[in-house]
């Protein structure tokens, strides 16, 4: 078990990840590049951008190295 997942070509460390939007984002911005993508907030006000298959690898590897049984349905 890694202590790492990937999300955006970047290595993120598991215990740095303090939530994942059930969401994808939405504003109406025309200028919005992060429209339809999750929020992975880390710890010291920082933010990666993952798309639907990178949220779910990632809350799999989360309750994976938590110790929990993953969950089926994961919001959807």
């Amino acid at each position: 078990m890694s202590a790492f997942c990937t999300i955006d070509d970047k290595f993120v460390p598991l215990y740095r990840i303090l939530w994942i939007s059930a969401l994808p984002h939405f504003c109406g911005s025309p200028e919005c590049e992060r429209e339809g993508d999750y929020e992975v907030r880390l710890e010291c006000g920082e933010s990666v951008w993952a798309n639907r298959e990178e949220r779910d690898a990632t809350l799999a590897a989360l309750e994976e190295w938590s110790g929990e049984e993953p969950e089926e349905d994961l919001g959807e």
